[in-house]
């Protein structure tokens, strides 16, 4: 059982990974999504990357996470919010990463795929099936495909993770965030351009560093440092189902906050999608529960 401090720290976690969607949607409605994505690794790395020792990993791991998770995920994560997609679904979908995590993780590292996780997968999927119906034009489709891929490489950076084995989870978070800072300017002044760069950074104001911030720290360092403690201290299959909050309040704070609406068929497959992660999350052990009874 989680002391009553630790279930505190999990629900901030989980809280401040669901208002960070709100955040993201803010934010690059004044800042182009590359440039923001930069901005956040940036604070990430600096200045904690002087006071904490580099892992000890290979630096091809160390690039491989640095460049799924900073450039890739949040790359394509950021733009497709920029592109329109509702921050509230955008962060129940890329909760998809668990379903690329087990299918990377069969072919890399040799694991088996259960029949929970294919029940689940087949659920969320379906899911995702019924919201691109809703969003069938290109320009609705576009940014929700962007969000699988970033899933996608959520599920790589997973894979990077379990191949560093057993380190100082935070050391890795803050070395790997130097990683895309680079690569993410540099396609920024390729893709944005000068003229919006330039634009952001004239008319960057105190909402927006609250903004960059929120992001670096509270969602990168702090939420990613709590919760390796946590997995640290307790069983992985205790703290791995407070992921499931996230969309919950990722949803919440994108209709309070943000005025989001979604609607009716977004909600079908929203829900479909959330309970194939809750079959996934709860199924296996249902099933030993069964077994053992």
């Amino acid at each position: 059982m989680l002391s009553l401090r630790d279930l505190c720290l999990a629900l901030l976690v989980v809280l401040a990974w669901g208002l960070n969607f709100v955040m993201i949607k803010w934010g690059v409605e004044v800042v182009p999504p590359l440039l923001l994505t930069a901005m956040r690794y940036l604070c990430a790395a600096l200045p904690m990357v002087f006071f904490v020792k580099r892992p000890q990993v290979r630096l091809g791991t160390l690039l491989t996470y640095g460049l799924a998770i900073g450039f890739a995920q949040f790359g394509l994560l950021f733009s497709a919010i920029k592109l329109g997609l509702p921050a509230g679904l955008a962060s129940l979908i890329i909760q998809t990463q668990a379903f690329f995590t087990f299918g990377l993780a069969m072919l890399f590292l040799g694991e088996k795929l259960g029949r929970w996780q294919v029940i689940g997968a087949t659920v969320a999927i379906i899911g995702i099936g019924v919201i691109a119906v809703e969003r069938f034009e290109v320009t609705s489709l576009v940014p929700l495909l962007m969000v699988i891929a970033a899933a996608f490489f959520w599920g790589v950076g997973n894979i990077a993770s379990k191949r560093a084995g057993q380190i100082d989870m935070l050391s890795f978070v803050v070395w790997g965030s130097l990683v895309p800072i680079v690569p993410l300017l540099a396609l920024s002044l390729l893709i944005e351009g000068p003229s919006a760069i330039t634009a952001a950074l004239q008319n960057f104001s105190f909402s927006t560093a609250g903004i960059v911030l929120f992001n670096g720290y509270a969602a990168t360092l702090v939420g990613f440092g709590l919760w390796s403690y946590l997995l640290k201290r307790y069983p992985a299959a205790l703290i791995a189902p407070f992921s499931l909050l996230v969309p919950v309040f990722g949803i919440g704070f994108a209709v309070l906050l943000a005025g989001e609406v979604i609607t009716e068929l977004e909600i079908i497959g929203s829900t479909l999608v959330f309970a194939g992660l809750v079959i996934n999350v709860f199924g296996p052990r249902l099933m030993r529960r069964r077994v053992r009874v």
